[in-house]
């Protein structure tokens, strides 16, 4: 039996990538906390050994981390990650037991999401000072208007292709988290809205690319150009704690179930795996119904 989980590490990394078909960033991620898992057992055991490893260890490690002052939700995820890495060994039969599989990481605060409201959006998209009369304007424009009227995440806004657009049903083809595809709709209006940024575009940008939004260059955005397009528009927000992509994600499914729509429905507008990830948007709207009640109610003052 290898006992080498250097080795094993590596043969994990891989099957997250081939088998799991997870992310480069989210591989990244786990490379990063299983080499500071690593280090530290090297440290106390004078190697790296997948069967010398218990819960007592792992639970000191957890300590240590908090003593470095890290955050509890960076301390869980790096928890998270070795769980799935001895789950993984567990299933290739490396190890007997997850000592990892009883261990607590730290209670973590429930931050609600930081959303926009309809009122401030509409200004922010309305104010023609803000954008250029260029395609680099009409681009940025466009950018956080599609984000808040699909929820979709940055990177998918990143990755959208023009043979993703289905003019003839108003639909989107996203690819999602672990390459899961989705279909979102969307109206008439955004319907003439694309096709007049596509024509800008076309007219505009010499070096052809397969992507719906690039630079003036023809190259795909990257992800920090798109999170300073949109903060820089957010800033005329002075109330607004977070200016991101991701906020107008929280506003888009925050709007849609203060209108009525069914939780389930925006759970797959939004791409996500479970009710639970898109239930804390309930929240939100029962706080944002309190407001409305101890604003407008005469005896709630």
């Amino acid at each position: 039996m290898i006992e080498d989980c250097g080795m094993w590490k590596e043969k994990f990394i891989k099957y997250l990538r081939y088998e799991k078909n997870y992310s480069s960033l989210t591989e990244i991620s786990y490379l990063k906390d299983l080499s500071q898992f690593e280090a530290f057992i090297t440290q106390m055991c004078g190697k790296f050994d997948c069967l010398a490893i218990d819960s007592d260890l792992i639970r000191i490690w957890i300590s240590q981390l908090m003593e470095d002052r890290l955050t509890p939700r960076t301390v869980n995820r790096k928890l998270s990650a070795v769980k799935s890495f001895f789950k993984y060994l567990k299933r290739m039969g490396v190890v007997e037991r997850n000592p990892a599989e009883m261990v607590s990481g730290p209670k973590t605060a429930k931050k609600l999401p930081t959303f926009v409201n309809h009122k401030d959006l509409d200004a922010v998209l309305d104010d023609s000072l803000a954008y250029s009369d260029d395609f680099q304007g009409h681009r940025d424009q466009f950018i956080i208007e599609l984000l808040y009227l699909t929820g979709m995440r940055r990177a998918e806004l990143i990755a959208l292709k023009d043979v993703d657009i289905d003019f003839s049903t108003c639909t989107l083809r996203v690819t999602g988290k672990r390459n899961k595809q989705r279909i979102i709709p969307f109206t008439d209006d955004t319907k003439e809205k694309l096709k007049k940024y596509i024509e800008t575009r076309d007219a505009e940008i010499v070096n052809k690319s397969p992507f719906l939004f690039v630079k003036q260059s023809g190259e795909p955005l990257y992800p920090k150009l798109v999170y300073s397009i949109v903060r820089n528009h957010l800033d005329s927000i002075p109330t607004l704690s977070k200016k991101s992509p991701h906020t107008l994600r929280h506003s888009f499914a925050t709007g849609m179930l203060n209108n009525g729509a069914e939780i389930n429905a925006v759970k797959e507008l939004l791409g996500h795996s479970s009710l639970a990830s898109t239930e804390v948007y309930t929240h939100v709207t029962f706080d944002e119904l309190k407001r409305v009640y101890q604003n407008a109610h005469p005896r709630a003052k």
